[in-house]
């Protein structure tokens, strides 16, 4: 065989030998500029998402129609909560069961949001039963009911319970 190369063929395989490597660097560049559009186009598009979950909550939601009710318990060691059943309007808005933990950042002066609402302007019916055990460990069911009237603004109750038996609920705007 061929001991040396002629030197046009030694220099027609260094030129192959750039040009393929030319190829790669010009493919990778391609696939970096690729990546880049498609990063661009995925922080557009959540984006647009978020702005649309923002509008969406605006038009469901229009602060003139927002109602939202908290609870909370007075310093009252003799009751402990352990459900909620709330009407509104004559009509079931929800039902809260109480965990340990939940019930002892209510009882240690935390505030419990345990209903939101769209509501027109006007007055409502709140209806809320309050089930719990006194500290005899006799279970107990009290239920209130209260008028209130919603105006343009958002509404914001709230709902404390205390007694010692867990008789005694009140209701105020905060």
């Amino acid at each position: 065989m061929y001991r040396y190369l002629p030197r046009w063929l030694s220099c027609a395989m260094a030129i192959a030998c750039c040009v393929s490597v030319w190829a790669v660097e010009e493919e990778r560049d391609e696939m970096r500029s690729l990546d880049d559009q498609v990063q661009h186009i995925k922080s557009d598009v959540l984006e647009i998402s978020a702005e649309l979950a923002l509008l969406e909550e605006q038009l469901l939601f229009p602060a003139t129609t927002q109602m939202a009710l908290f609870v909370a318990l007075t310093a009252d060691d003799e009751f402990r909560l352990d459900a909620l059943h709330v009407k509104l309007n004559g009509e079931v808005a929800t039902h809260y069961i109480y965990s340990f933990d939940e019930l002892d950042a209510l009882q240690h002066g935390g505030v419990h949001r345990v209903y939101d609402a769209n509501l027109p302007r006007g007055q409502h019916q709140l209806e809320v039963e309050v089930v719990g055990k006194t500290r005899g460990g006799k279970t107990v069911s009290h239920p209130h009911s209260f008028t209130f009237s919603k105006g343009v603004e958002p509404a914001m109750l709230g709902l404390t319970l205390g007694g010692g038996d867990g008789a005694s609920a009140e209701l105020t705007d905060w």
